[in-house]
């Protein structure tokens, strides 16, 4: 059978946020500017069946995989096509990034069909907003001092949405820290540095939002996001100077404060497994934790 799966472009924004809106995850795969800049080097396709909108990921045979199926249409029957799919490719059945909601709503459907394995590195990390605008109590006192720090060390510093004139400004900055980081080491670091510079270079045409942080005249920090559903805001991308004390809290904080202010939470997407990212996502203490994992055909 022939699903017909489609490369996402600019044009499909309103056909797959229609699926999104209904679904209304707090995963922060379910962004249209997420899926439209890793669909390169993911081979990230959809496709919609049964007026649900399902992906895939189409790399190479050996990784193939599917996600849950989106929306309030014919979920049944949309699996029922995506398990004949597989079976004529001859492929073994692989679902991607399924939530605990999705495994459970699966297992009424096809009981003891089906296992999960949940994978910690692409847990994603979920936030109050007021506690990281406000960084108020005891376990973030160092935050505060991080970022009191930077103001008494950059008294001019200052805060600005990331628009036309001052994009350059992020692109060159991003450069800067791609030297200091090495991102030429593998490939998931050159991937999201490439993604990094297509997102500041298309901002407005992928209806980003971002925020930068200006000191002693030039660009330590900058931030790109977008909302994920009606509570949640993604921030998607963060880069600051390490070498510059307190710039990636307070970029962090003045991010909520000015651009995702009026939602709830803020997810700040998976830390992949790297120690050091890990560390700091934890250093902010998440208030919940979206986990998803893989789904196969149990074999028992």
């Amino acid at each position: 059978m022939d699903i017909g799966w489609k490369k996402i472009t600019m044009e499909d924004r309103a056909l797959i946020e229609h699926y999104y809106e209904r679904e209304q995850s707090m995963s922060c795969e379910f962004s249209f500017a997420n899926n439209l800049l890793w669909a390169p080097y993911y081979g990230i396709r959809y496709a919609v069946l049964r007026d649900c909108l399902v992906f895939c990921h189409v790399r190479d045979a050996n990784t193939f995989s599917v996600s849950y199926p989106l929306g309030r249409g014919d979920i049944r029957g949309a699996l029922e096509e995506l398990f004949a799919y597989f079976a004529e490719k001859n492929l073994l059945f692989r679902m991607h990034l399924v939530t605990p909601q999705q495994y459970a709503h699966l297992m009424e459907l096809y009981p003891m069909r089906f296992q999960i394995a949940y994978d910690r590195d692409a847990a994603d990390y979920v936030y109050e907003a007021e506690k990281l605008k406000t960084l108020t109590g005891k376990k973030l006192h160092g935050k505060r001092n991080h970022i009191n720090k930077f103001k008494q060390e950059h008294p001019d510093w200052s805060f600005e949405r990331i628009k036309g004139h001052n994009a350059e400004e992020c692109i060159e900055m991003a450069r800067e820290w791609g030297r200091q980081n090495a991102i030429d080491e593998d490939w998931e670091k050159s991937a999201e540095f490439d993604i990094t510079l297509r997102a500041l270079r298309q901002h407005e045409q992928l209806k980003l939002d971002g925020g930068l942080i200006r000191a002693d005249g030039r660009v330590v920090a900058f931030s790109l996001g977008e909302p994920c559903n009606r509570e949640t805001y993604v921030v998607h991308i963060e880069k600051a100077f390490a070498d510059v004390q307190g710039a990636y809290p307070i970029m962090n904080q003045q991010f909520v404060e000015h651009v995702a202010a009026g939602y709830r939470y803020i997810n700040r997407e998976e830390d992949a497994g790297v120690e050091g990212l890990r560390k700091a996502k934890l250093s902010y203490y998440p208030d919940l934790m979206v986990e998803k994992g893989t789904v196969t055909e149990r074999n028992d």
